[in-house]
């Protein structure tokens, strides 16, 4: 697997996939932030509260530091984070009536763990290049 990921490095270049990574992870990122505010808005019944929207939206909310400040060390932990996200999706997908939100939720969340630990892998091998 090592071997594969150095190749891969040498045949794409170290800056371009750290670039292509780094987009890759804004638009899941956003998507999933949509998809769950989206959620938390439907799970509202006639009187609407944001408690839901706030307790499904936080966890993503807390790596935009992490994000906007290009830490590899924090694409990680929200690799490990979107999981949970992946989960949700994928007993949302069990629902009959909401099969296809769950699976696009589990599909999202899965492209946000796989960028995210891309990301992380190579903007960490590119801040140790330059040092």
């Amino acid at each position: 697997m090592r071997q594969w990921l150095e190749n891969i490095e040498q045949q794409y270049g170290l800056d371009n996939l750290t670039l292509r990574l780094r987009q890759f992870v804004i638009i899941s990122y956003v998507t999933l932030m949509l998809m769950t505010v989206y959620r938390g808005f439907l799970l509202q019944g006639e009187a609407f509260n944001w408690l839901p929207v706030v307790a499904f939206v936080l966890p993503l909310v807390l790596f935009l530091p992490s994000i906007i400040g290009r830490r590899p060390r924090g694409h990680a932990w929200l690799a490990f984070v979107s999981l949970l996200y992946f989960t949700q999706g994928v007993m949302v997908a069990t629902l009959p009536s909401q099969a296809l939100r769950g699976v696009l939720e589990a599909l999202v969340s899965l492209a946000l763990f796989t960028a995210c630990m891309g990301y992380a892998r190579f903007r960490s091998r590119q801040l140790q290049l330059r040092q």
